[in-house]
């Protein structure tokens, strides 16, 4: 998953946000308040607590700049949280999106996620509550990062009530293989939110066939989406309140 363009740091007034090329924002945050959630699609990719409330390890693939990570952090002061990032030069920028240090309970990790996935479901203990992928390159999404056997290896990590959520752009070329390899990898067991952040297509997937977060995915759609609505617009109000 070769990333052969460096990140961009802009600042303009009280935002600053991560880039790959001009324009194409990666991550954003308010320097006034760096907890809040600015960019819509990770207000979606947030919305997980409707299916595991409670976690108690969340593991998220790629760091960008941070703003899902120190999100988490803040919002589960209880829970554990991992980060995988495969970009030396994202991980050198985190103190410029005030990426908390490491600690006891969190951490960021430098990584081939894919690889780092696949060796730690070899070792067939579930370790995660939530598993967070939106791992993006210059190019797009890496084919290591929406594969079956990646998927898999997700699954394997996750606790019985887990619960994965990924991000795929709506223009990606392989996006109807990449929602295949996720519905057959989670046995259909998925949920699709793709008018509520613009291109990004926000995809929830449960780990088993019982529990809370397999419950709430065999709701009607329409349920779903109309939660997701509304706690999107709750978590927006926060985002300018602070």
């Amino acid at each position: 998953m070769p990333n052969h363009s460096k990140p961009l740091v802009r600042t303009e007034g009280d935002r600053r946000t991560l880039e790959f090329t001009p324009g194409d924002i990666q991550s954003a945050m308010r320097l006034s308040r760096p907890h809040a959630l600015v960019l819509s699609y990770a207000r979606a990719m947030m919305c997980f607590p409707l299916f595991v409330p409670h976690p108690g390890h969340i593991l998220m693939v790629g760091l960008g700049g941070g703003s899902m990570a120190t999100y988490c952090r803040r919002r589960f002061p209880d829970c554990r949280i991992t980060v995988l990032e495969l970009s030396a030069d994202v991980i050198a920028l985190r103190e410029h999106f005030l990426v908390p240090p490491d600690d006891e309970r969190f951490s960021v990790i430098h990584a081939d996620a894919a690889e780092w996935m696949a060796a730690a479901a070899r070792a067939d203990d579930a370790i995660a509550d939530v598993i967070v992928v939106d791992g993006f390159d210059a190019a797009g999404l890496p084919p290591a990062l929406s594969s079956r056997r990646f998927y898999e290896d997700c699954r394997r990590l996750l606790r019985p009530d887990g619960v994965l959520v990924a991000n795929v752009f709506s223009y990606d070329p392989r996006r109807a293989d990449v929602l295949g390899a996720l519905d057959r990898a989670f046995d259909d067991r998925t949920c699709r939110l793709d008018k509520v952040a613009g291109n990004n297509h926000i995809l929830f997937a449960a780990a088993g066939d019982a529990g809370h977060a397999a419950r709430v995915l065999r709701r009607p759609p329409l349920l779903n989406r109309l939660c997701i609505r509304l706690n999107l617009i709750r978590m927006a109000w926060r985002s300018v309140l602070g």
